[in-house]
């Protein structure tokens, strides 16, 4: 609505008529707009675009580069809302590299195309030069090749599949990326070059019976459709005779708007250049000079152009030409074609305001003053209540208009006296720009992956230990199939296991390249390998439960609730409070206001804004009068949260200090001084801060900052304190999820997963030690006024390493670091370099550990391939921490030469620029070493002999057990909530449950379903995986239903305490708990169980075998029916529990 307001003063604009009566002369007109600024020049744009005179054209709009076209498609996309806005991207992956394409500019292309060649007007293509510089098909040929479908039509299923393999798409089993199809029963999926979702066609016979559109990540479908057009590969499908330049392509009624045409035209020469070079190569070496593959590799991919040839690009003079006969509108500072008819605006650009609000405040009261309107453009309205509770904070009424829409520049009119302001730059954040992605294989499969179990892999068995997975196999058992999944242990014995108990094993994961010891079925050194990791891990979880006993039983200090300072400080945060920060600060600042002392643990990946909650917990704790500790490993970390503390809380009165060795004897007394007298209210310091020399007045919360770094002695200190005083952790190792759920009784947690919306993505390049390349990047960072880090990890060579580079920049002053410098010279190094001393910091992977130097954006590392990926995720993470745009790149030698393994962590992590993501995978080795730390590092060892999903288990148990016994007391509660007697129950039959090869083709998408069937928790679980079936597969068979009804029977039947049952010639054998002590058999659940078989039902009798009790039950002919006999016989005792209860009331 607001916007609308805005956008009637320009389309009310004279000026706009007469733009739009030019472009619509009968002779080609040059219009020339000068005085643009900002994002204004969109909005003049999308003015003539929404102007009724002109709505019978369309618009091509040719911009400098990539991001520029981005932004501005972007832009008018939001303020119009028009649908028909189309950016026209470049389709291949790098510069200078013609071979590889990038699946998603395709498919931006394509989609483009086919609109326009579907006729009509009204429609936009934003653009870049490399972009243009490719040829694109022809209209007619574009129309010829798509292939329609209806609901409700009549197709011939072979002669389309092979029409589908004619327009160049591949079959698959299943459907990932564009370019692909799959059939599986009467489900035909496909990934259309024109759609950035893959189509899923279920037919009934040969006739359509429904269209859905599906998610390519978790294969589900999302909505339905009426009618679908497929589109083939635009780019690789057509010979150049049918190709034109996209302005011939274009309707002749298309407008082109350009800026800066002398610019635009230098970069495509330069095109021409490299690809001249590119077909020298060609035909001399064969070789694809940017990846250092040979086309033999290179042609595995889908995506790629064999040859390539001049005449499916077009050049900067032709295209020239091409303009002129054009109506041509210019804006920016230069003319490049004959002057027509100039039109001049009086609009700047946006100031800086450097956050500082005041400065923002005085500048919009001063226009204020002089009626001009102001409007705040945001895309989080969330954003502009901040502003306008900024402006109350400081007693100013501001009249401002918020217009809950993302621009990208803001700008001052002073023509029509109107400011249009952006967010991101009064904060001064970066703006990130949304183009549409097609999906991609890697994404995809990574994840599963890891999951999934491929034949050759190690697997654990909870019972058997470690061995290997060689695949699914059928067995005949009585005349009926059934699949297992066979087990190959030491010495070639073989282990069957049902599909029912699938939840028993786990795919052994250790470290990266280590090879676990396999074990002997049948000996006993794998139960005690288990019995002696339950016992350790028992004696560090006793600890641990006995200080939460020891902290519930006291009495701590109980802060009073949130004040007007603490909003405010919280409100003058730069960044939008991610979900689960804002989680954690609610948590924490809950544990504070409890009596009982808070242990708290946050964990968030580096850079998720950890520091920010600890700054809040510390002014929650002065505002009562307390003091607040913060414990840091290293002195630059100490220094650096020293800098941190006191900007963010500058405008409070709060007095922050620090000890570390940099300060003087006589420094450090005086801080302690003043630290007893309570002159100091946050303290920042190494272990230091624990000595007996250390006397705080009042001591309110103690902050720890990764705590796994700290020595033993630390540690004990740090308990007896937090037996009394409020402490919060921070760590950036990530702890597994499963973990945290086991120490959950002891520690209270709070995770912190999604990075600030804002942080700019890392632009991740994989290249070849270059130094004119090295050279250029280094130049590029400094001449913007940033430093780099030059990873190089040999201590030997980086002497060397720092004179060639000194070599190559003569003129910037570089240094080198690394651990085995002394530890003050390493300091100082480090804190030169982040006072901006150096330019340039060569040195090992020491960065890796927390050192936060926001004005480095450039990180350069040497040999990726020697590093592991959590490793390199790490160093990564080391840049993009302020607003500017980050680049990470990765030297390597040619990938061709590379291992595998290398080549795949190197391209995975070219694909996630973006924080967070993909990351789950990278942190595997990480998780691994985290739960190592976290428990204390003998713990390492047994992970690695065990495997981390199996240790998991363990833990689980061994957790349990100490609640059932050591600790009934303390935990009474809960266990009474969950009274378990035994903890599973294998399902024996001579029926035949199993998915069948013909509903699901593929080994490794049946053993996924089976173990995810198997590891269903809830009722809830059953059913949605139930309906994913039915959504990729088809009508499930009667055996994919049993599948399920016998999960549901091994729910039951734990609930009642059967450890197994066997169903065999209709009759059901249920075998109780093992052991014959055991109070099970004193319960209430024993007795109704008897109760049952003799009031409820004639089916059933009791008998006894040796020692044990087994019920056998007689005439049960399928699952189904067991399972409504458990039903029957839970249901008793769920109401003789009732009515008990009524009668004790």
């Amino acid at each position: 609505m607001n916007l609308d307001v805005l956008m009637s003063n320009y389309s009310d604009d004279p000026r706009i008529f007469t733009i739009a009566e030019g472009i619509l002369l009968p002779d080609p007109q040059h219009i020339h707009l000068s005085g643009l600024h900002g994002s204004a020049s969109q909005f003049i744009f999308s003015a003539v675009f929404n102007n009724s005179i002109s709505s019978q054209v369309n618009h091509l709009v040719i911009l400098r580069d990539a991001e520029e076209a981005a932004y501005f498609q972007n832009t008018v996309e939001n303020i119009t809302r028009a649908l028909d806005i189309f950016y026209f991207p470049s389709s291949f992956k790098n510069r200078k590299n013609f071979h590889q394409l990038n699946s998603s500019h395709v498919m931006l292309r394509t989609e483009a195309l086919t609109r326009f060649s579907g006729g009509g007007n009204k429609k936009v293509i934003v653009t870049y030069p490399e972009a243009i510089f490719e040829k694109v098909v022809l209209s007619k040929t574009l129309s010829q090749n798509i292939i329609s479908f209806k609901q409700g039509d009549t197709i011939n299923v072979d002669e389309l599949l092979s029409r589908f393999v004619g327009h160049g798409f591949s079959r698959t089993d299943f459907v990932y990326e564009p370019g692909q199809f799959a059939v599986r029963g009467g489900i035909l999926d496909i990934y259309s070059y024109g759609n950035e979702k893959p189509y899923r066609i279920e037919l009934f016979g040969n006739e359509i019976d429904s269209i859905r559109l599906f998610d390519p990540e978790t294969q589900l479908s999302e909505r339905k459709l009426l009618q679908v057009n497929i589109i083939p590969n635009v780019e690789t499908q057509f010979a150049s005779g049918e190709k034109v330049s996209l302005l011939n392509f274009l309707p002749d009624n298309t407008i082109v708007w350009n800026e800066d045409w002398e610019f635009i035209k230098q970069i495509i020469e330069q095109e021409e250049e490299d690809l001249k070079s590119a077909i020298k190569e060609q035909v001399s070496g064969n070789k694809n000079p940017v990846s250092g593959k040979s086309r033999q590799e290179d042609d595995e991919e889908l995506n790629d152009i064999k040859e390539i040839s001049e005449k499916d690009f077009v050049g900067a003079s032709i295209l020239e030409k091409q303009l002129e006969q054009r109506h041509i509108v210019e804006f920016g500072n230069k003319t490049y074609f004959p002057r027509g008819t100039d039109i001049s605006f009086s609009i700047q650009q946006q100031p800086a305001f450097n956050r500082q609000f005041k400065l923002l405040i005085d500048n919009l009261k001063s226009f204020e003053s002089r009626k001009y309107n102001i409007f705040i453009f945001a895309e989080n309205p969330k954003q502009l209540e901040r502003l306008h509770s900024i402006f109350k904070d400081q007693n100013t009424e501001i009249n401002f208009v918020p217009i809950p829409v993302s621009i990208h520049e803001g700008f001052i009119d002073n023509d029509l006296k109107i400011i249009c302001y952006t967010d991101h730059e009064i904060f001064q954040r970066y703006h990130k720009y949304r183009v549409k992605q097609a999906f991609n294989k890697n994404k995809a499969l990574t994840l599963k992956m890891l999951r999934e179990l491929q034949p050759g892999d190690y697997v654990t068995h909870i019972d058997h230990g470690v061995g290997v997975f060689s695949g699914l196999e059928k067995i005949n058992s009585n005349g009926v199939l059934q699949e297992a999944v066979r087990i190959v242990y030491r010495d070639k014995d073989l282990l069957y296991v049902n599909i029912s108990s699938l939840h028993k094993i786990s795919k052994y994961s250790g470290k990266e390249g280590t090879v676990p010891k396999m074990n002997k079925l049948g000996s006993d050194v794998w139960n005690k390998l288990k019995d002696k990791t339950k016992k350790q891990v028992k004696d560090i979880a006793t600890d641990l439960i006995k200080l939460y006993a020891h902290r519930k039983s006291h009495k701590g200090f109980a802060h009073s609730p949130d004040n007007y300072m603490q909003t405010e400080l919280e409100s003058s945060f730069l960044y939008e409070d991610t979900p689960d920060q804002s989680k954690a600060v609610a948590d924490v600042k809950a544990d504070m206001e409890k009596e009982s002392p808070m242990d708290r643990l946050i964990c968030g990946d580096v850079g998720f804004g950890k520091t920010e909650v600890a700054v809040r917990a510390a002014f929650k704790t002065n505002l009562d009068g307390k003091q607040a500790a913060v414990l840091v490993p290293t002195t630059i970390l100490a220094y650096q949260h020293y800098k941190t503390f006191s900007e963010r809380l500058s405008d409070f009165p709060v007095t922050v200090d620090y000890i570390n060795r940099f300060k003087t004897a006589k420094e450090k007394k005086e801080t302690l001084q003043k630290l007893q007298e309570g002159k100091i209210d946050i303290i920042i310091g190494t272990h230091s801060l624990l000595s007996k020399d250390v006397k705080f007045k009042d001591l309110g919360l103690m902050v720890i900052d990764e705590e796994q770094k700290f020595g033993v002695a630390a540690k004990e200190k740090l308990k007896q304190l937090r037996a009394t005083v409020d402490s919060l952790t921070l760590t950036a190792t990530p702890i597994p999820r499963t973990l945290q759920f086991s120490l959950m009784g002891a520690r209270d947690l709070s995770i912190i997963n999604t990075p600030p919306p804002n942080r700019q993505p890392i632009q991740t390049e994989v290249h070849v030690f270059n130094q004119d390349f090295i050279r250029d990047a280094i130049y590029y960072e400094v001449e913007r006024g940033g430093q780099v880090f030059f990873i190089h990890n040999r201590v030997h060579g980086l002497q060397e390493m720092k004179a060639l580079i000194q070599e190559l920049c003569p003129d910037l002053s570089i240094a080198h670091a690394h651990g085995q410098l002394e530890g003050s010279q390493l300091e100082q190094t480090i804190l030169d370099f982040i006072d901006h001393k150096y330019d340039v910091l060569v040195c090992t992977n020491i960065v890796e550990s927390g050192v936060d130097i926001p004005n480095v954006n450039t990180i350069i590392v040497n040999n990726a391939q020697h590093f592991g990926l959590s490793d390199l995720h790490q160093l990564r993470g080391r840049v993009g921490r302020s607003n500017k745009k980050a680049f990470c790149y990765l030297l390597a030698p040619p990938m061709s030469t590379l291992t595998a393994d290398s080549r795949k962590r190197l391209t995975t992590l070219e694909q996630y620029s973006d924080l967070g993501s993909g990351f789950q995978i990278a942190m595997r080795d990480l998780d691994i070493r985290g739960a190592g730390n976290m428990l204390g590092g003998e713990q390492s060892g047994f992970i690695a002999e065990i495997g981390f999903e199996m240790y998991q288990k363990i833990l689980d148990e061994a957790i349990r057990e100490l609640k059932r016994k050591d600790f009934k007391e303390l935990f009474k509660e809960e266990i009474q909530k969950q009274d378990d007697y035994v903890s599973d129950c294998t399902i024996d039959t001579d029926l035949e449950i199993l998915i069948p090869d013909e509903y699901v083709e593929s080994i490794t998408e049946r053993l996924s379903l089976y173990s995810r069937l198997d590891n269903c928790e809830t009722e809830d679980d059953l059913k949605n995986l139930h309906k994913e079936i039915i959504d990729r597969f088809g009508p499930a068979p009667p055996e994919v239903e049993d599948l399920f009804t016998t999960v549901r029977c091994r729910k039951i039947a734990v609930e009642l305490g059967f450890e197994k049952m066997i169903l065999k010639n209709d009759t059901v054998k249920c075998f109780f708990v093992a052991n014959p002590d055991s109070p099970f058999f004193s319960s209430k659940i024993f007795e109704q169980i008897l109760n049952f078989i003799q009031t409820k039902t004639n089916k059933a009798k009791l008998k006894q075998v040796g020692r044990n009790g087994i019920l056998i039950i007689r005439d049960i002919n399928n699952m189904s029916e067991l399972y409504d006999f458990l039903k029957k016989m839970a249901a008793n005792l769920l109401e003789s529990h009732k009515t008990k209860e009524v009668a004790n009331k």
